[in-house]
């Protein structure tokens, strides 16, 4: 197992690229920085506060400035910080041509943007991608959607060499899109048939003498696609039916999770066919299921019905049915896998373990030391043997029992962790990892924090938070 050093060590081109995009280097989430305080609040180790408009974008970072976007009396915003002063250097508006359905807990401006370490690249649900040079001139923009996904877009643009990513996974016409970096031109577009509404922002991936994968977590199938084509090259089956997590890379081991509600252990319902159940259910015999229909018979639905309904026409056909007839039989699981060579589905053969105890809700796993990571809603942080799944410690953290949509972070030996209510925890790591710190916010966290040269920056509901080194 590797130590802690060890893992600093190879993630040295973390703090020196900067944290670029989500979750810093390829979302990984841990920086090589040291000196960083072993308790954070509102008043500790504070370096600057910077009030903001609302949002939950994370904050991303270049050597000099903080990107991060708001939304503000009908306006998108994108605002660039210079990192050293906490001074909002520009700030750039777009009039908000529409306003998609949101789930209560989404935000117009809730994907975090990326950095090449110069220009950002933006994305908003009510408009589409843009990009702004390091003076905040716009350099292009891509109009995308309307969107059907009923919770609202919240994936995040990553960068591969010159290629901007975006996964659009929504209930009708799901696809993967490329577009040049410095025009705006569309590269490919992939399309994801097999998959509806997510939220899960991609990973890269380089086998060894390869060429660069990108590959996206979605309901039901992990796959994986060439960067410089689309073309699918693998897939595994077996993830839950809605998919918030980002996932990991480390050493050739790909580290994902999935969590949606009715898909945790023993809660599978199989339902037969479509055709069995129109036998069964359809009364007016003509071919499709009424939400009267199917609410009184074995096969009711539950929660919300546009989450079955996928072309929102106020009834259940035949696609609806295999999708719905797939989320019931979904499970919510952590996996590993080793995708070297792969091609074809690659479930019955390079899926190193799965675990479906403890699955996180929303927040994205964390490796650090050779140990995995995960936090459960209830404020559950368990720790994993990255080799084999093999859970090592599950306990509530003491003072932070609460929800989590923030990821954790982890640089100079501590891991960092935001909850919903703004419980922030600085944890020791290891197996049996212990909690150092519990500090509240008293106001809502949902961005991930950023770390790069020995500070750390925290979105909040009203400000964005720089701790660690004061500025020389």
């Amino acid at each position: 197992m590797r130590g802690p050093l060890a893992c600093l060590a190879s993630c040295a081109l973390v703090s020196a690229a900067g944290w670029t995009s989500f979750r810093g280097d390829n979302g990984f989430g841990v920086d090589a920085s040291v000196g960083l305080p072993a308790e954070i609040g509102p008043a500790k180790n504070v370096a600057w506060k910077t009030p903001l408009p609302a949002g939950t974008s994370s904050p991303v970072l270049t050597k000099n400035r903080v990107f991060l976007t708001a939304h503000e009396d009908k306006r998108l915003l994108t605002i660039a910080i210079d990192r050293g002063s906490g001074k909002i250097v520009w700030r750039r508006e777009i009039e908000q041509p529409r306003s998609e359905r949101l789930h209560k807990l989404n935000s117009p401006a809730s994907s975090t943007p990326a950095t090449d370490g110069s220009n950002v690249y933006v994305f908003f649900g009510d408009l589409g991608l843009v990009s702004y040079g390091p003076d905040g001139n716009e350099r292009w923009r891509v109009p995308l959607g309307p969107f059907s996904n009923l919770h609202g877009m919240a994936a995040s643009p990553v960068l591969s060499g010159g290629t901007l990513l975006f996964v659009c996974d929504q209930d009708s016409e799901s696809y993967l899109l490329a577009i040049d970096k410095n025009s705006g031109r569309q590269l490919w577009k992939t399309k994801r048939d097999a998959v509806v509404h997510g939220f899960a922002t991609p990973t890269l991936f380089t086998p060894k003498g390869g060429q660069t994968q990108v590959v996206v977590p979605g309901s039901y199938v992990l796959a994986s696609y060439s960067v410089a084509t689309g073309e699918e090259l693998w897939r595994v089956r077996g993830l839950s039916w809605q998919i918030k997590a980002t996932g990991i890379e480390h050493e050739g081991v790909l580290y994902m999770t999935g969590w949606a509600p009715g898909a945790d252990a023993g809660q599978s319902k199989p339902l037969p066919a479509f055709e069995q159940a129109l036998a069964e259910t359809d009364a007016n015999k003509d071919g499709k299921l009424a939400p009267e229909e199917i609410n009184p018979s074995p096969y009711k639905h539950g929660g919300s019905w546009q989450a079955i309904d996928l072309d929102a026409d106020g009834f259940i056909g035949s696609r609806d049915w295999s999708f719905y007839r797939a989320r019931r039989s979904a499970r919510n699981v952590t996996i590993a896998v080793r995708p070297e060579n792969a091609r074809g589905d690659i479930t019955d053969t390079h899926v190193a373990w799965s675990n479906d105890r403890n699955v996180p809700q929303v927040s994205s796993p964390l490796l650090h030391g050779g140990i995995l990571y995960v936090i459960k809603d209830g404020g559950i942080f368990t720790s994993m043997d990255a080799k084999d799944g093999r859970v090592l410690k599950t306990a509530r953290i003491p003072g932070a029992i609460d929800n989590y949509y923030s990821s954790p972070v982890a640089a100079d030996g501590k891991i960092y962790l935001g909850s919903e209510t703004g419980k922030f925890s600085v944890i020791q790591p290891g197996g049996e990892w212990e909690p150092l710190s519990v500090t509240d916010f008293d106001e809502h966290i949902y961005a991930t924090p950023a770390i790069a040269g020995g500070r750390l920056y925290l979105r909040t509901a009203k400000a964005l938070y720089c701790f660690g080194r004061a500025a020389k």
